[in-house]
């Protein structure tokens, strides 16, 4: 009888832990996907690693410094950064679905011959951790990234994708996106941002704590040169604003 009583609670247990684990995911699926579809319509006012900071700050756990960030809609961005980012970040952005295999097989192959780490994470996955996640790099954070990915894939199109990507990408200490990148290194508008510049910015994105788009390191120059080079075969996304180019950048 004992024995039977044991084995009944044991077995209410289990199940109770599953429905609490099912009500948990089921929750976190309702939320993720919320936000997913919220951003989809809403401009971020922040991302997750500035509200992290943030906190930090109040908290007094660790200094942060307050980055310059502005929206800018994609096209009020010049189509020389969209095509730069494209040609030095993701080549094979509009053919696939968040993933680049090729990619991540190049990866991969890259490490075996000469044992270094080559990233393969896609303007969506960036977008994603960008937007949503924070930067350390844990398993759990690499799970996420990838299920958040899946997410903005299905319920974003491509240049929304990119829009956001672009507004919050991390272009070094205290510059997060396109529009705050222009004025400071350039000071110029998003909008006005020539070839050379654009490919400048996007050479330094692997590294842009270390480098500077405006004294660009041998290795830094050669990626520019290269991402030139490959901008000529990118395709443009978002529509291209009515602007006149010939005006001064500090208007």
């Amino acid at each position: 009888m004992a024995h039977t009583l044991r084995k009944n609670r044991g077995r209410r247990v289990i199940r109770g832990t599953v429905i609490v684990l099912a009500l948990f995911l089921a929750m976190g699926f309702f939320v993720s996907v919320s936000e997913v579809v919220f951003f989809k319509y809403i401009n971020p006012p922040f991302t997750f690693s500035m509200l992290r900071g943030w906190v930090h700050k109040k908290t007094g756990t660790r200094y942060y410094r307050v980055p310059s960030y502005q929206w800018c809609d994609l096209e009020k961005i010049s189509p020389h950064l969209r095509q730069a980012v494209l040609a030095g970040e993701d080549q094979r952005f509009l053919g696939h679905r968040g993933f680049d295999l090729i990619e991540f097989r190049e990866a991969i192959k890259n490490l075996i011959e000469t044992k270094r780490v080559r990233g393969a994470s896609t303007i969506s996955m960036q977008a994603a951790r960008s937007l949503f996640l924070w930067s350390d790099r844990t398993l759990i954070r690499k799970i996420l990234e990838a299920y958040y990915t899946i997410l903005i894939e299905m319920f974003w199109g491509k240049e929304r994708i990119l829009e956001v990507y672009l507004n919050t990408v991390d272009w070094g200490r205290g510059v997060i996106g396109a529009e705050a990148a222009a004025k400071k290194y350039f000071g110029a508008r998003a909008m006005f941002l020539s070839a050379e510049e654009s490919a400048s910015l996007a050479a330094i994105l692997p590294s842009p704590y270390r480098w500077s788009p405006v004294d660009l390191n041998n290795w830094a120059f050669s990626r520019k040169e290269k991402i030139l080079f490959d901008m000529k075969r990118m395709p443009l996304l978002g529509a291209v604003a009515e602007l006149s180019y010939g005006v001064n950048k500090d208007e």
